[in-house]
């Protein structure tokens, strides 16, 4: 089964319960083991039967699940090896799949089981029997998969099917088969982390952070902090690069910002950019707050989401035609954003590379027009050239690249300012390969909206740019920020809040 239209909101290795070890003489070996061997302990262990989109969606899945037992349908082989010719990232993880279930062959016997690690954990390929009674049509490839754990459930194996089809997990409800979907990746999205909170204390504190340059968080103690989220935490909660709002608890119009610095133990005052960059200014406070993040170089991944409007592109971009062309720290600006049309695609596309690309970059050249023409402030300096004639020259002199993501495997990109827009529409996979291509001297900026996304394979809670938020959240070299208010214009603004 290899549709992925939605998910569920069932976490399965949190739910799953720990099974009692197995001893040493039987855990320790990587012999394989016989079907018999895991007949004894079904009341311990539970039977994870994984459908073939689990393993489109990520190859490592079979290795999520400790001292259970993973069984893998032979259906689900044949799959795999009809996508694996693909160059897409569902071909390069069947491929990946492929060859970790060959190494385990070198191991044991797969439709025996093999032990993979020291907590007895197996991994086992089911035949399909089309002889076994079932309410389904067995000649069809997806009610062959889910023949074999019918039939697990049958003979009073604890068997879970996985899968990320929602169809699928509705079929196993009816025949009483407990399903859940594969969430090892996936992030809680009401609960994302917003990269700032609200704090209401004396004003005497307030006027210490900004006389004395700096705040000991310890000076919180004892008060209260809010997330946007709506969960309160601590003082000691706090994490490098967030953004704390004071409020005077006296006076409301008397407010401090100040951001955590890493590795101190102190809040730093955040002070708006007194000129503009590149004809932009912040006109809200999350803008002051991603303007501090995108400016700072120690910060070298910057994450952004909100709605549509939110100024997030327009912010990156803006800062990036700062840092590389009026304060020269680094050697170009590199924009790249994933190729995923909102609806039906309207095919291939005439030209070579740099036309066929042209459309895809359009919203990126919008921006740039806008911050290199007299209205965007950028025309002091344009002397008689037109934005046109400007924007034609930078890429010509190669200090502006703009490029899809489709061939950064293998790349390493160094002393370069990197926007990814649109990042929502990336697996966590696809933003683990685009981070860890970043060279020394590189700063990256990640933007896009997760209830905007156009992957059919993805939601608010499974995309790569909610998991990157999340696993980066404190770190010393990260920030992100969540905007809330759209400044494109009145229209723009009402369209976001009430359609």
């Amino acid at each position: 089964m290899v549709r992925i239209a939605g998910f569920a909101g069932v976490n399965t290795l949190k739910q799953a319960p720990n099974a009692a070890k197995r001893q040493p003489s039987e855990s320790g070996s990587h012999q394989p083991k016989a079907k018999s061997s895991h007949q004894d302990d079904t009341a311990l262990r539970k039977h994870f039967v994984l459908d073939t989109n689990v393993l489109l969606h990520n190859p490592n899945s079979i290795y999520k699940f400790e001292e259970h037992e993973v069984v893998i349908p032979l259906q689900v082989i044949e799959e795999l090896d009809q996508f694996k010719k693909n160059n897409d990232e569902t071909g390069r993880n069947a491929r990946s799949t492929i060859r970790a279930l060959d190494k385990l062959r070198t191991i044991g016997r797969l439709f025996e089981g093999v032990v993979w690690n020291d907590q007895g954990g197996v991994i086992r390929i089911e035949r399909c029997n089309r002889t076994t009674p079932f309410a389904l049509d067995l000649d069809l490839a997806d009610n062959r998969i889910l023949g074999v754990a019918h039939r697990m459930h049958e003979q009073g194996m604890r068997t879970v099917f996985i899968s990320k089809d929602i169809n699928a997990r509705v079929k196993c409800d009816a025949l009483g088969i407990p399903s859940e979907d594969f969430e090892a990746d996936r992030v809680d999205a009401d609960w994302l982390y917003a990269g700032y909170a609200t704090m209401r204390c004396p004003g005497e504190t307030i006027d210490e952070l900004y006389q004395e340059r700096q705040l000991s968080i310890e000076q919180l103690d004892g008060l209260i902090l809010n997330r946007p989220e709506g969960m309160e935490l601590k003082a000691h909660d706090l994490v490098a690069n967030q953004f704390v709002t004071l409020q005077d608890d006296s006076d409301e119009s008397h407010t401090g910002l100040a951001r955590v610095l890493a590795d101190t133990g102190h809040l730093i005052p955040v002070i708006g950019s007194r000129k503009p960059i590149y004809g932009i200014m912040a006109r809200n406070v999350q803008q002051t707050m991603a303007l501090d993040l995108l400016l700072d170089d120690e910060v070298r991944l910057v994450t952004l989401i909100g709605l549509a409007g939110t100024g997030k592109t327009l912010m990156a971009i803006a800062a990036g035609l700062h840092k590389v062309f009026r304060e020269e720290r680094f050697d170009k600006l590199l924009v790249a954003r994933p190729i995923m049309p909102l609806g039906r695609d309207i095919g291939f596309l005439p030209g070579d590379k740099d036309e066929k690309l042209s459309l895809w970059m359009q919203p990126i050249f919008d921006n740039v027009t806008y911050l290199l023409s007299t209205r965007g402030g950028g025309g002091s300096d344009a002397d008689s050239k037109t934005t046109e004639q400007r924007l034609d020259q930078l890429v010509a002199g190669g200090k502006l690249v703009m490029e899809p993501l489709t061939y950064i495997r293998g790349r390493s990109i160094p002393h370069q300012f990197m926007i990814v827009d649109e990042a929502q529409n990336l697996s966590p996979h696809e933003v683990k390969t685009i981070v860890s291509r970043v060279g020394d001297g590189t700063k990256i900026v990640l933007a896009g909206d997760i209830g905007q996304i156009d992957n059919p394979y993805l939601d608010a809670a499974s995309n790569g740019l909610s998991y990157l938020i999340e696993r980066m959240k404190g770190q010393r070299i990260a920030g992100h920020v969540t905007l809330n208010k759209t400044e494109r214009s009145e229209l723009a603004s009402l369209a976001a809040d009430i359609l």
